[in-house]
């Protein structure tokens, strides 16, 4: 059953895969879904039939529930072939959490430099409580006293609570390089913002690209600042990338994402994906007139209330629209007696 967007030019061809199933994208190419404990519920991988075995696309985090359900991958629609080679878009755990178990059992991990650095860097700094650098950017940010007073006593996030660790070894894919997957050549084009060197995979046969997060059609991924580059700019890097994608966009393909469904119309959402950031940054320029903490620009940027679950990415993503804004010389901060950052417009 095909579910058309009309009004806004993007067509979604196919229905999403039942838990432990699969669809056939095309040709040798099958679509899995592996559950995720968040909001987002899901996150894509992609199977691509290699004859003798499979190389799949990003992999889910490393919880039990996923492990689980791999294996039941594994012996339903993948029918019992060994996984052969794993190729990573990006470094976030939903996407690379379960590579180092595939290559425990004999995966190749196949990936960009800066994204296999992250992760296993990641993996490797186990923090059994916040750092001082992390105080002081949430507090930098604005984050409310009580709350920031509970984060300072319990346990953070560690990226090693849902990745599996990273042996040694991966092989290298940068931009312009091309690779032989499920019988297709696929040319690299990576992008940054939402993570650094970002890979996307453009067929060179058919009309097929494999997005990642970095092309998603009903979902803007998180662009966000953090405490390990306080004042780096994704924004810009991201908006850079939109730009280039562009350049390479056509109506016709058909883009695999990370999350949410398939679609066409590839070229109307990248000036979507930008557009929605200009319209944040007027508005947000308009909130400046008075000086603001990050997370006082929340009503600015979101339109919306936002909740405990969604308090750290909503911080993070403000703070990339206000380094994008200080970059421009649009924006300038004060450090205020309390240690937040104001920030007003110039």
């Amino acid at each position: 059953m095909s579910m058309d967007t009309r009004s806004t030019g993007l067509r979604y061809p196919f229905e999403p895969p039942a838990a432990g199933g699969s669809v056939e994208i095309a040709e040798g190419v099958l679509w899995l879904r592996l559950p995720l404990p968040m909001a987002l519920d899901h996150v894509n991988v992609y199977a691509l039939d290699e004859g003798d075995g499979w190389t799949l696309i990003d992999t889910g985090l490393d919880t039990r529930r996923a492990r689980t359900e791999w294996q039941a991958l594994l012996d339903g629609p993948l029918a019992g072939r060994p996984v052969r080679r794993v190729v990573v878009t990006h470094h976030h755990p939903d996407h690379i959490g379960l590579a180092g178990w595939f290559m425990a059992r004999g995966a190749e991990l196949v990936t960009t430099r800066t994204a296999w650095l992250y992760a296993r860097m990641l993996t490797l700094d186990e923090q059994p409580a916040a750092t001082p650098e992390q105080l002081a950017f949430w507090r930098g940010a604005g984050m409310d006293a009580a709350l920031l007073e509970k984060r300072a006593t319990e346990r953070p996030f560690n990226f090693c609570d849902v990745v599996h660790p990273l042996p040694l070894g991966f092989t290298r894919i940068a931009e312009g390089d091309s690779l032989t997957m499920g019988g297709r050549r696929w040319r690299v084009h990576c992008g940054d913002g939402h993570a650094p060197e970002h890979a996307t995979f453009w067929s060179e046969s058919d009309d097929l690209v494999i997005g990642g997060d970095q092309l998603l059609a009903s979902i803007s991924p998180n662009i966000g600042v953090y405490p390990t580059e306080p004042l780096a700019d994704p924004l810009g890097d991201w908006i850079d990338s939109c730009r280039r994608f562009a350049t390479l966009a056509e109506p016709r393909h058909l883009v695999l994402p990370g999350h949410k469904l398939p679609f066409t119309g590839l070229p109307l959402r990248l000036h979507q994906l930008e557009e929605n950031h200009d319209s944040a940054i007027t508005r947000l320029l308009a909130h400046l007139e008075q000086p603001q903490t990050a997370t006082g620009c929340f009503p600015a940027l979101f339109r919306r209330s936002i909740g405990d679950g969604e308090y750290g990415l909503a911080m993070v993503e403000a703070m990339a629209h206000l380094t994008y804004l200080l970059h421009r010389g649009l924006a300038k901060r004060v450090l205020s007696p309390e240690g937040a950052w104001m920030w007003s417009r110039t």
